[in-house]
């Protein structure tokens, strides 16, 4: 059943983000897929985070953590922030921490400033629901990244299909 599970949503293309805190080591932050839109009014989204250590433990202990909307532009960093290890943040030099703790990394596309609003255990990871109260450049149109088949794609106008 696992690899029927995998195989179906490996053909489920979902967006890719970034999700960011500060956690007792300094910034923190890892590549997410399963970001979703839960509500407009109040804005809350969900993801998971599998395991609770290293940056994903920080990301679970936060009170407030910043949500970046990835471009076809960030595959890079999409795949940096997919890999474990502590030395993200010392890979890249365009980021800064904001007054309210965050760290915030530049050029990325929308940002959304979040508190946590709950923690939900399923199986081996957790579901986080975040309050959303803060878009950060909101006006972004640039093509968005997408995660397809166990590779980053791209969607825009050359994509878009007529009815």
């Amino acid at each position: 059943m696992a690899d029927q599970f995998r195989a179906a949503f490996g053909n489920h293309p979902a967006g890719v983000a970034i999700v960011t805190a500060t956690g007792e080591r300094g910034p923190a932050g890892i590549t997410a897929s399963s970001l979703i839109s839960v509500a407009a009014d109040p804005a809350l989204v969900a993801f998971n985070v599998a395991g609770d250590r290293g940056s994903a433990h920080a990301i679970l202990n936060a009170d407030s953590i910043l949500i970046h909307l990835l471009t076809s532009e960030n595959t890079q960093l999409a795949s940096l922030f997919a890999k474990s290890g502590d030395e993200r943040f010392s890979r890249i030099d365009n980021w800064e921490q904001l007054e309210s703790g965050e760290p915030l990394i530049h050029g990325l596309g929308t940002v959304l400033r979040c508190e946590i609003h709950s923690k939900t255990t399923a199986g081996p990871a957790t579901l986080v629901v975040a309050s959303v109260v803060e878009v950060l450049d909101g006006e972004s149109t640039a093509a968005p990244l997408v995660y397809h088949q166990r590779g980053y794609h791209s969607i825009g106008d050359h994509s878009r299909l007529t009815v």
